[in-house]
């Protein structure tokens, strides 16, 4: 069998929970079967790119479909005898090639541009094109994968044409033998973290969906001395960076010395290291399919605070190997003081922490590895060929 995979993100240009999962998703299916990755930006050795071309004016969206239109083209040309089609970057992309090469188009279901009317900040008038590319690939996808039973609820819920059976459930998953915990406490001292107070932890892209602004409000209501760290970065569009900059300097202002914003990407090396130490480590997203980065810090040995959000009670087992809280849309400075609270009361009971990042650890390892993801994705296909 071999399968062509289409994406926008790829290594070295990985910046979201996707590209992750491409990335982790196919390096585990190459053991079992034939794939070829197609995606988009500077060439790669170990995929067919296809760079985002037109004048500075053209809105990026645009842009993408372009891209779409050519890696569309060189999939007719190939032996594949399916398509996978991760986000609506490259959706279009696995549509239209199925459409002309005659063969079945699996859809991976990360998240949802109806869930999503923020990305018009970013995207502009493109938000219409990235959304009619997405219900238009979703309406004729022979299989889609949801990452998560609170994602497949979504998928039916704005795209009510689908049939339920085409839908299965196949979840993110995570690298225990990378993500695991690490001793090594000398990268903490690199990035201005302080090894000998506690530190509670954020990562993520700067982005509505991920409650960023919420979470500077909570921490104002953190324990006294309680370093918060922030490895965010790679704002949506400038208004969020804009708000995030003030928020995180409103904060330090109000906790002096207690504040570490890294504000550029981050190594995965640190990241293990950020990971494993922190008391705490904190997800107040509004929307989240899954959750790779929860299943990260899981995986290190680290308790998570999280919002009762898409997937993430999946992953998150509340009083086990962390605490949920529910996300209130109508009242978010309720949401605000509930995770302060939530996240309080970890950090001041660290044995407590310490025994949900153990049972965390257990449950990632047991769970969530990707042999056993890139086996139930064979079998979607199997059935989309069927």
């Amino acid at each position: 069998m071999r399968v062509a995979v289409t994406t926008r993100e790829w290594p070295p240009e990985v910046y979201g929970g996707a590209g992750v999962h491409v990335t982790e998703l196919v390096r585990a299916l190459r053991r079992l079967i034939d794939v070829d990755v197609y995606c988009m930006g500077a060439p790669r050795p170990d995929a067919t790119a296809f760079p985002l071309v037109g004048p500075d004016t053209m809105n990026t969206a645009l842009k993408v479909v372009g891209a779409d239109v050519l890696m569309a083209g060189a999939i007719e040309a190939s032996d594949a005898v399916l398509v996978h089609s991760h986000t609506w970057y490259a959706n279009l992309a696995g549509k239209m090639a199925a459409a002309t090469k005659g063969i079945p188009h699996v859809m991976s279901a990360h998240s949802l541009e109806p869930h999503r009317p923020w990305k018009a900040e970013q995207l502009g008038g493109g938000y219409a094109v990235s959304s009619w590319a997405e219900r238009t690939s979703y309406r004729s996808a022979d299989a889609v994968i949801a990452v998560s039973h609170g994602m497949r609820a979504d998928v039916l819920e704005a795209y009510p044409f689908i049939h339920p059976e085409r839908v299965h459930v196949v979840h993110n998953g995570v690298d225990t033998t990378v993500w695991k915990p690490s001793p090594d406490d000398e990268a903490l001292r690199r990035l201005g973290v302080d090894p000998a107070r506690p530190y509670v932890l954020f990562v993520g892209r700067i982005t509505r969906q991920k409650g960023l602004v919420h979470l500077l409000a909570a921490a104002h209501h953190f324990p006294h001395g309680v370093q918060v760290v922030l490895a965010a970065s790679s704002p949506d569009e400038p208004g969020i960076g804009s708000e995030v900059e003030h928020g995180v300097a409103a904060l330090a202002e109000q906790r002096p010395g207690d504040v570490v914003w890294l504000n550029t990407s981050v190594p995965k090396a640190d990241l293990i290291v950020l990971q494993t130490h922190a008391t705490v480590f904190m997800c107040p997203s509004i929307y989240e399919p899954l959750g790779i980065v929860n299943l990260e810090a899981m995986a290190c040995g680290t308790a998570v605070v999280a919002s009762a959000v898409g997937g993430i009670p999946e992953v998150v087992v509340d009083g086990v190997t962390g605490t949920l809280v529910e996300w209130t849309p109508s009242d978010p400075v309720d949401f605000q003081r509930r995770f302060a609270a939530a996240v309080t009361a970890l950090v001041e009971d660290p044995s407590r922490a310490d025994t949900m990042g153990s049972r965390g650890r257990d449950r990632a390892v047991a769970e969530f590895g990707w042999d056993a993801i890139a086996q139930r994705t064979i079998d979607v296909y199997r059935s989309a060929l069927a």
